[in-house]
């Protein structure tokens, strides 16, 4: 809730569980800069009540960003948001290793790195020549 107006969106055809898409809106909204640093997040019970959700799902969303690094918790206080730089250092530090992951998978299926950029440049600029084929090694 930011300034009296939830701007978490949920969609019950989202094959996502609902504490990820919790998750998810609540590190959109960091990233975004909809929430701000050190500012206190909605208890567990008043995100339920506005979203009408089980407490339970949002103490999970809570306790997963919180392990993430996107939240800290005060016992007895509330939840807060992390600094962004941090969470931005923190994200694409974690993006990396998923790129790293994507890659070394590629080059396990045999493609020479010279595909492996070419594949990147087309989804960098879309609509170029190359597309989808991932056959031609």
């Amino acid at each position: 809730m930011i300034g009296g107006v939830v701007l978490i969106r949920i969609d019950n055809d989202n094959p996502k569980a609902i504490y990820e898409q919790i998750y998810d809106e609540i590190v959109r909204l960091i990233f975004s800069k909809s929430l701000k640093p050190d500012e206190k997040l909605p208890s567990v019970r008043e995100l339920a009540s506005m979203i009408r959700i089980n407490p339970n799902t949002i103490q999970k969303a809570y306790k997963y960003l919180e392990e993430d690094n996107y939240i800290y918790s005060i016992k007895g206080v509330g939840n807060f948001v992390k600094d962004a730089d941090e969470l931005r250092n923190l994200h694409l530090k974690n993006m990396k290793d998923e790129l790293y992951k994507v890659v070394k998978s590629l080059k396990e299926l045999g493609l020479r790195d010279e595909r492996i950029i070419e594949m990147v440049r087309d989804i960098l600029t879309p609509g170029t020549k190359g597309g989808n084929d991932v056959n031609d090694k």
